[in-house]
């Protein structure tokens, strides 16, 4: 098994999916992934949308036929916490009485292993040659290296200070490699130089400039989107 992407072949990363189940398979629908793809999905499976379970599912059967990746998105993080503290307040409060209702669960202490075992190996960030992937993102003023030395990894799950509109308009990212993120809805993919963000907030579809899920396709920098439709 791969321990991370091979820039020989196509690399096909997947925004925040919110239980967006439908959309999901609209959009793999859509792309016909290859053999040779490798597909990185940049977290936030659950929350928030009606299928959480489905979501689930359909990833880990995906991963049997196809090359996947998957990051830790702050969703599955809150989740995994509320397991260990036995704390609600932040995870139920944050779309996770969706992810209850979509598995039939009063709690959240009874989802199947497989499910939980899938979103403990996720991993909070992948870095090839020329990529570094990320549910959140990294500090713009601190290279990849000094990131990696003076951030937890999960704090990658969380990051949002690159998408502030200072750092957007001046381009000013000290990072030496394309960051590739999700996280903070926008209402089209941001594709800069050393930044790329497609979270396009799809399980919004109540606000006229989100709704819809979005791929990029690497090198080609080629975006894919479908609307919601769950």
């Amino acid at each position: 098994m791969q321990s991370i992407p091979s820039e020989n072949n196509r690399i096909i990363a997947i925004g925040d999916i919110h239980g967006c189940h439908r959309s999901l398979l609209n959009l793999l629908d859509t792309i016909g992934p290859q053999a040779s793809d490798q597909l990185v999905f940049l977290g936030d499976y659950i929350d928030r949308g009606p299928g959480s379970k489905e979501v689930i599912e359909t990833l880990i059967e995906l991963h049997r036929c196809h090359t996947c990746f998957f990051l830790m998105g702050n969703h599955e993080l809150m989740y995994l916490d509320y397991l260990d503290t036995r704390d609600p307040v932040s995870w139920f409060y944050n779309g996770g009485q969706a992810t209850l209702f979509s598995y039939g669960s009063d709690d959240g202490l009874d989802l199947p292993e497989e499910h939980v075992d899938f979103m403990r190996n996720c991993r909070p960030f992948l870095e090839t040659e020329n990529y570094f992937f990320a549910h959140g993102g990294l500090d713009p003023e601190l290279s990849v290296a000094d990131n990696l030395k003076y951030y937890k990894p999960e704090e990658f799950c969380w990051q949002r200070v690159h998408m502030r509109t200072s750092f957007l308009e001046s381009r000013s990212y000290r990072w030496e490699k394309t960051l590739v993120c999700a996280h903070t809805p926008v209402p089209k993919p941001v594709m800069l130089d050393r930044l790329i963000a497609i979270d396009t907030g799809c399980v919004y579809n109540e606000n006229p400039l989100l709704g819809k899920l979005t791929a990029v396709l690497l090198p080609e920098r080629k975006i894919m989107q479908t609307d919601n439709i769950d």
